[in-house]
């Protein structure tokens, strides 16, 4: 008993001498609580103060921190859990694209395709000048190019310019209205050198057919009248509704400093090249930027060390903006895989035209970007959609492993092809797989599109989940909005079931729903660099947290699917309520 007694005095010291936690400002109690914390079970209660998370644990534990002052809200059971994470989107121009007209990737037959532009347009929507404009175009169409152009060359089309421009955000197509307003003809295609004439669709004569890929297709979409800054406002804002909505209470903005003229494929950046980061300053100074952006400086996908000071130039114009940071820079490293694109980079050549697609770093020198990256402490988030592609991002990293200083956590994202042989170096170097999953699905775009002209190995390994969790690797979820829905639970479902509307795509590469919960959540802060921030109910951490419609633990993959988010808190305020 006398040993006992000090070890009691000691410890009832050490206690006294621990300040009391101060009264909840609120607390959601009677509840499931999934924190995201490593080997943490669900809980019951949350404590929020000044904006933070105070404390997470029991009914009993919470509510004692409880006062008079203190705001209560019982959950009634329901699921509670940090705010989503996306970990790559063009949430601006997504929003911007969705306030037009937009297809939304549906597939019409022609006739019917007339008739809803003319529609859409007769309703004010599609028309950016003289140019109508369409978004969200699934690129099954461009197989269809000269049919296209039957419909589209004549009648009320022959002077009416018209651009369609593809959802994937690489691919597009225009009629003769347009092309003659830009002075694209036979002669221009004839004198391009080979790369760039492989992406402009044309006859054997070089007469453009209308359908533009990469760099090519930038060159005419910048050229489509640009938005006010008015209606650019809108769209930021309306992109930060939409993504409360959801449940997203924080992004990787891919590619923020790019503005709608600007070569996203053959970047050059200027002090003065700022893309959306003013309309995030706008919102924030309004107090309406209700996320964490986490804004990527796009760069040349050749650019040298020395070529990251202006990118520099710009972050400093916008450093000290509430909720925006900036983790690094942004590289295409290839373009896509659906034919008749076939722009990302492939180990094995495309069956058809027994090519590698377009590799657009140079390997012997992207190493050298990558650690001057690192030295002013900045990450690199690639894109890299072909499995060479895939491969050379990891050497690039793999390069500035062999120098001195602390290796970043960089990230690859979309990685629709991996070759085995290089799941196990994404632990081994670090490198954050951001993956879109919702794309993980038997249809047009992965069976029609891609399975004819790659290689069955290539083809077993689309969209490799499961493979790359198992090798160690860190999976974080996200949308690429406006290629696909913004809405995670879409794309936690589709993770597990993998299930289309052609069939299942690779069953063996699914993954299950804790693993995705984790992807959205903590797993996505580490790839914006805000881990320590955000990403789990952790005392200290900043209080986005959102409150579910259905015990998304064990609903089926289906009921999932349609989870609905009743209420997004941003810093411990609502900042959206489901109507319903």
């Amino acid at each position: 008993m006398q040993r006992l007694i000090p070890t009691l005095l000691a410890t009832a010291l050490a206690c006294s001498a621990l300040p009391a936690l101060a009264a909840a400002d609120l607390v959601l109690f009677n509840g499931k609580v999934f924190t995201a914390e490593p080997g943490q079970g669900l809980m019951q209660a949350v404590a929020v103060k000044d904006g933070k998370v105070l404390q997470v644990g029991s009914d009993a534990q919470i509510q004692a921190l409880a006062d008079a002052h203190t705001q209560r809200i019982d959950l009634a059971g329901k699921v509670l859990m940090p705010g989503m994470i996306d970990s790559h989107s063009h949430p601006v121009v997504a929003a911007f694209d969705s306030l037009g007209a937009n297809l939304q990737d549906e597939v019409k037959p022609l006739p019917e395709l007339e008739q809803w532009i003319l529609a859409e347009v007769g309703q004010g929507r599609g028309k950016a000048g003289e140019v109508i404009s369409i978004a969200g175009v699934s690129s099954a169409y461009w197989d269809n190019s000269r049919e296209l152009g039957q419909l589209f060359n004549q009648g009320r089309w022959a002077r009416q310019p018209l651009v369609l421009s593809g959802i994937d955000g690489h691919t597009g197509w225009a009629n003769q209205a347009m092309l003659k307003r830009l002075q694209i003809d036979a002669a221009l295609v004839k004198g391009l050198s080979e790369q760039d004439r492989s992406y402009v669709g044309h006859d054997v004569d070089f007469t453009p057919n209308g359908y533009f890929a990469e760099a090519r297709w930038d060159q005419v979409r910048s050229q489509i009248p640009a938005a006010s800054q008015e209606v650019m406002l809108k769209a930021a804002r309306e992109a930060v509704r939409v993504n409360n909505q959801y449940g997203v209470t924080a992004w990787m903005d891919a590619a923020a400093n790019a503005g709608s003229g600007d070569s996203l494929f053959d970047f050059k950046a200027t002090a003065q090249t700022v893309g959306v980061l003013p309309l995030y300053r706008a919102l924030a100074e309004r107090g309406e930027l209700n996320a964490h952006v986490a804004a990527l400086m796009i760069t040349n996908p050749k650019s040298r060390p020395a070529d990251l000071e202006v990118l520099a130039k710009v972050v400093k114009q916008f450093e000290g903006v509430p909720n925006l940071s900036f983790p690094g820079i942004k590289v295409f490293v290839d373009g896509v895989l659906e034919y008749p694109g076939q722009t990302a980079a492939v180990i094995t050549p495309y069956s058809n035209s027994h090519k590698n697609g377009q590799l657009l770093i140079e390997p012997q020198h992207f190493g050298e970007l990558v650690a001057a990256a690192e030295q002013r402490d900045w990450i690199v988030h690639m894109h890299a959609v072909g499995d060479r592609a895939v491969r050379e991002s990891l050497n690039g990293v793999a390069y500035a492993r062999t120098l001195q200083g602390t290796p970043l956590a960089h990230s690859i994202s979309h990685l629709q092809l991996v070759d085995p042989k290089d799941f196990a170096r994404f632990k081994q170097l670090g490198v954050i797989a951001s993956m879109q999953l919702l794309w993980a699905t038997g249809e047009n775009y992965t069976v029609e599109l891609v399975k004819p002209y790659v290689s069955a190995q290539a083809y077993a390994y689309q969209y490799p989940a499961h493979s790359l969790q198992q090798a160690g690797a860190v999976i974080a979820g996200a949308s690429d909005w406006p290629v696909s829905s913004p809405n995670p639970w879409n794309a936690i479902a589709q993770a597990m079931t993998r299930k289309g509307p052609l069939g299942v795509l690779n069953a063996g590469e699914s993954v299950d729903r804790q693993v995705m919960f984790q992807a959205y959540t903590l797993n996505a802060a580490k790839a914006l660099r805000l881990e320590r921030q955000i990403g789990s109910l952790a005392p200290g951490k900043q209080a986005d947290l959102i409150v579910l419609d259905r015990d998304v633990f064990k609903v089926s993959a289906e009921d999932l699917f349609e989870t609905r988010v009743l209420k997004t808190y941003f810093a411990g305020k609502q900042v959206y309520a489901s109507e319903s």
